[in-house]
């Protein structure tokens, strides 16, 4: 019993690494210099870097009642 099950694992872990194998792979530095383009290209549209106008900003503290 014990040897069926060793095999079936190595079966698994054989298929994983073929499977892992045929995977396309980047490098790092292209990877890199894709992001950072990536990043330049849309800085114009994130809120984090241009900040967002106070009728646009889903967060910003509620109104306070002044009747009360």
């Amino acid at each position: 019993m014990s040897g069926s099950s060793n095999i079936a694992a190595m079966k698994k872990i054989v298929q994983q690494l073929r499977l892992e194998a045929g995977i396309n792979r980047v490098k790092v530095s292209q990877a890199a210099a894709e992001l950072q383009q990536f990043c330049l290209q849309n800085a114009q549209q994130d809120p984090l870097l241009t900040g967002m106008s106070s009728s646009n900003n889903p967060f910003r503290p509620q109104k306070v009642c002044s009747f009360l």
